[in-house]
């Protein structure tokens, strides 16, 4: 039987991802900050549940020494993460290191206690969720953006020197996901963006800039990186994720980049006025 241990796993994605692999007869090792509250995935056969924050470096090694002590591990998914929503001037310093600690230091701090086991297994998969916000960006959302390309080219740069090992490491980019993912942002605003923020809500709306998928169907997409053997890094998961990210590719990142500005009824600051 294989194993796959998860982060952020009492609600959304990594709860439907949890429980996918136990109906597909994995055992599933899910962590949360507050498992004592979970009313779900305790009542399910091979299914345990650990304390995590992982923005606590000490707990995470705690745990998953705690999770090797019970069973062999085969993947790692990282997926515990939030999002931090407001212009750069209006977030705070607190704020901005809360947000990358959880989503970029967090989701290293995992990786780093399990890498000396995978190394002596020669083989092991870490997962990461990422975003469709970590392959193209949006305004109002700068650090998160931030955060998720940073583990980007973190899994990119890291899948040379853990090949040598038969150490896998894949990103799952979902776009929206209808899960509490959105109440759990925080937002920060400033009125001299009102404009800006109005044009990307409806965006949001008539999913020019985002659709909202099920969590389900998005942990779909994990299954598959966690089966298919495939040699690939990133999985743009959901609609709209596909579709915004094909579109930034054909029209590669400046064109994009200036297609969306004129979306958003915004003038660039090189032109003549």
């Amino acid at each position: 039987m294989k194993t796959i241990f998860i982060t952020g796993a009492s609600a959304g994605l990594g709860k439907a991802t949890a429980k996918l692999f136990q109906t597909k007869g994995w055992r599933v090792i899910a962590t949360m900050r507050t498992p004592e509250k979970e009313t779900e995935l305790n009542q399910l056969d091979n299914v345990i549940l650990l304390p995590l924050d992982i923005s606590n470096s000490s707990q995470v090694q705690h745990t998953v020494n705690a999770a090797l002590a019970l069973t062999d591990i085969d993947v790692a998914f990282n997926n515990a993460g939030y999002g931090l929503i407001g212009p750069v001037e209006a977030n705070t310093e607190e704020q901005i290191r809360a947000q990358f600690d959880t989503n970029f230091f967090g989701t290293l701090s995992v990786i780093r206690a399990f890498i000396p086991y995978f190394r002596q297994q020669q083989q092991g998969l870490f997962i990461n969720t990422t975003s469709l916000c970590g392959l193209v960006s949006n305004p109002q959302s700068a650090v998160y953006n931030a955060s998720k390309w940073a583990l980007q080219g973190l899994a990119e740069s890291m899948s040379y020197d853990l090949a040598q090992f038969n150490i896998g490491i894949k990103n799952i980019a979902p776009g929206g996901i209808r899960t509490d993912f959105m109440k759990a942002m925080q937002v920060t605003q400033d009125t001299a963006y009102e404009a800006t923020l109005a044009k990307m809500n409806e965006g949001f709306s008539d999913g020019t800039l985002m659709e909202f998928t099920e969590p389900e169907l998005i942990a779909e997409v994990v299954f598959t990186a966690a089966t298919d053997e495939k040699d690939q890094l990133t999985y743009p998961a959901g609609n709209d994720a596909l579709r915004l990210y094909a579109k930034r590719l054909a029209e590669g990142p400046e064109a994009y980049r200036i297609n969306l500005t004129k979306y958003l009824n915004l003038r660039s600051p090189y032109e003549k006025h």
